[in-house]
C-alpha cells in the first residue's frame, strides 16, 4: 500500500522526494526557565524511507514525533509534510493533515475498547466523511492485509497483543498516509511477537510506505535504512544501516 497525496492545505516548495521536512526547529518549553525540546532541528525524510529515531528520555524524539504527526506546533522553523507548511496551518487545517496524511501506531495501542477491530479501523475514515459501508468494506480489506481477516468482528479484550497492534498498524494505514508514525511499537510485546511485528512493518516499506520509528532498542533500530541520534534537543549524528535486519516473513 504506497502513499498517497491529498490536497488539503496551501502548497509551498520542499523536495517533491520528502514526505517529511524540517528546516531549523524549535520547541521551547517554559517551565519557570525555558527548556528547548528541540534545539534548530533540519531533516528530511524522503518518500519510501524507513528511518528510526534513538535517543535516552528527555532527548527531544518524542517532541519530533509530535510535531511531524501535527500533534504540537513548532516554536520557531518549518514543518512540511507531503508538502504542506502544516507549521503555518490553522488547527482545523492541521487537523485535517493529522487525519489524512498521518498514520500512528502506538505502544499502547490506542484502541476503543467497546469497538471491533473493523470498528477502530474504520474510525480515521469517519472524519473524512466516507460512507459507513465504504469505511466497513475498506476497514475488512486492510484487516486482511495484516492478518486478521478473520478477527474484524472481535474487540480489543478478545485479542492478543500481537493482534491489536496489527489492528492499530490497519488503522494507521486505512487513510493511505504519507507517512507512518510508530512510538516505541514493540514495547509492549513479547519478543516473539514483536519480531512479527517488525515483519510486518518490513512488508509495509516494502511495499513503498515510509516509517518514521521512535525506539529505544537498538535491534529494532536496526531494521529501518538509518538511525537518527537525538540527543539535547539536536541530531547528534546519522546513521546509514548498510544491512538492515531483515525478518523472515511467514504467510498469514
Amino acid at each position: 500500500m504506497a502513499a498517497s497525496h491529498s490536497d488539503a492545505g496551501p502548497e509551498t516548495t520542499t523536495d517533491s522526494e520528502d514526505a517529511v521536512s524540517l528546516r531549523d526547529v524549535r520547541k521551547t518549553y517554559y517551565l519557570g526557565e525555558p527548556v528547548h525540546a528541540l534545539d534548530g532541528v533540519s531533516l528530511s525524510i524522503h518518500r519510501g524511507s524507513y528511518t528510526a529515531v534513538m535517543g535516552p528520555s528527555g532527548s527531544g524524539k518524542s517532541t519530533l514525533l509530535n510535531l511531524i504527526g501535527c500533534l504540537d506546533t513548532a516554536s520557531e522553523g518549518q514543518v512540511f509534510v507531503n508538502g504542506k507548511e502544516v507549521s503555518a496551518l490553522s488547527e482545523r487545517d492541521r487537523t485535517r493533515v493529522r487525519g489524512d496524511e498521518i498514520g500512528f501506531v502506538f505502544q499502547t495501542f490506542n484502541l476503543m475498547p467497546k469497538l471491533t477491530a473493523a470498528e477502530n479501523v474504520a474510525l480515521p475514515l469517519v472524519f473524512q466523511g466516507v460512507s459507513r459501508s465504504k469505511r466497513k468494506s475498506h476497514a475488512e480489506s486492510v484487516l486482511d492485509e495484516v492478518g486478521l481477516g478473520d478477527r474484524t468482528g472481535h474487540r480489543p479484550n478478545e485479542l492478543s497483543g500481537g493482534q491489536r497492534q496489527r489492528v492499530a498498524i490497519a488503522r494507521a494505514l486505512v487513510t493511505d498516509p504519507a507517512i507512518i508514525l510508530a512510538d516505541e511499537p514493540t514495547g509492549n510485546l513479547d519478543s516473539e511477537t514483536g519480531r512479527q511485528i517488525m515483519g510486518l512493518f518490513q512488508r509495509l516499506h516494502d511495499e513503498g510506505n515510509t516509517i518514521l520509528m521512535v525506539t529505544h532498542e537498538r535491534h529494532i533500530a536496526e531494521h529501518a535504512e538509518r538511525v537518527i541520534h537525538v540527543l539535547d534537543g539536536t541530531i547528534e549524528r546519522i546513521e546509514e544501516i548498510e544491512s538492515p535486519r531483515r525478518v523472515e516473513i511467514e504467510a498469514f
